[in-house]
């Protein structure tokens, strides 16, 4: 792998300081340690900032704006700030710096996407350091799909790595970050994300039913089994009785459902929604954004020149375009 010089010498002087960011996450939670108990935010919506990322991101519960880390995942760079990251992070995915922020461009656009929708927030209010304004804390995030966290390590845009701590429910971190690995490695074998950068791949979304966990944060329960190997079964609690009104409750988890069938030759290239864009395989969050973008469009012939369709993948999705 080749690192221009050029980006070398630019970011030289902070190359240091990332080194310190690095060994930072490794160790122990750093200002504050934070409420024993989970702190459930409910409704929370995400907050534009330049600086969100696929793991990092503001969002408000009520009226009051927070800034959140995920726990245990690791999310790509979106820009060149961090040399020293972009240059671990190259190695670890096995490609080229440039394409590290091209992937950690595609993971910021999937969380955007996923958390379009209010979601729900269980922390402790670890401090996660950083250089906000805001302070920035660990936490668990549940979208309607499950865990934030999962879903971006399975569709290959965030790796099993970063400040570990024991999900609600669970009395300590093995089960999870078990699970986060078995997650990766399909995604590896699968060549999609960051893992299929290379082969044009970045925008491929898993087509598995997958039952992204949902955990629950309640006192004195025990977590279920340990899933078998290569099983991604939802890891929760024992579920509160229906008749429970207390404000930490188990938060419903939802089966992702394949793509529902569209017919051929059915969508306007220049009125198709989101949604509708997302029903064809091989067109996920982030295209759908790029090709809405890129309107208006002559003819569905013009797909070839939006950024990330390559040869193969518009072969697939052209079809489904009038």
């Amino acid at each position: 792998m080749i690192l221009r010089s050029s980006i070398s010498h630019r970011f030289a002087g902070s190359a240091l300081a990332a080194v310190a960011v690095l060994c930072a996450t490794a160790a122990p939670v750093g200002a504050r340690e934070g409420s024993k108990d989970w702190i459930v935010l409910e409704n929370c919506r995400l907050i534009e900032n330049p600086a969100n990322d696929g793991d990092s991101f503001h969002a408000s519960s009520g009226e009051k704006e927070y800034l959140f880390r995920v726990y245990m995942v690791d999310a790509p760079e979106t820009d060149a700030r961090t040399p020293a990251r972009l240059i671990e992070q190259a190695k670890y995915f096995e490609i080229t710096v440039p394409q590290v922020i091209e992937v950690g461009q595609a993971a910021k656009e999937f969380t955007r996407a996923k958390l379009s929708e209010p979601f729900t927030v269980f922390t402790h209010m670890s401090d996660a350091m950083g250089d906000s304004k805001i302070e920035r804390v660990y936490a668990f995030v549940q979208t309607k799909e499950g865990d934030l966290g999962e879903q971006l390590v399975r569709n290959g845009l965030a790796r099993n790595y970063g400040f570990k701590g024991a999900p609600p429910g669970l009395k300590n971190s093995r089960v999870e970050v078990e699970k986060l690995q078995q997650l990766e490695d399909e995604a590896r074998r699968e060549k999609i994300g960051g893992w299929g950068v290379s082969a044009g791949r970045l925008n491929m979304r898993t087509q598995e039913q997958i039952a992204f966990s949902v955990f629950v944060a309640e006192k004195n329960v025990r977590p279920r089994a340990k899933p078998p190997a290569n099983t991604f079964s939802q890891i929760s609690a024992t579920p509160a009785p229906a008749s429970s009104t207390a404000a930490i409750s188990p938060v419903e988890g939802k089966k992702s459902h394949a793509k529902e069938k569209i017919a051929l030759g059915k969508i306007d290239i220049n009125s198709a929604t989101e949604k509708e864009l997302r029903m064809i395989p091989g067109i996920g969050p982030v295209m759908a954004t790029r090709i809405i973008a890129a309107r208006p469009f002559r003819s569905a012939d013009d797909l070839k020149k939006v950024n990330g369709i390559g040869d193969k993948n518009y072969a697939k999705i052209r079809p489904y375009f009038q």
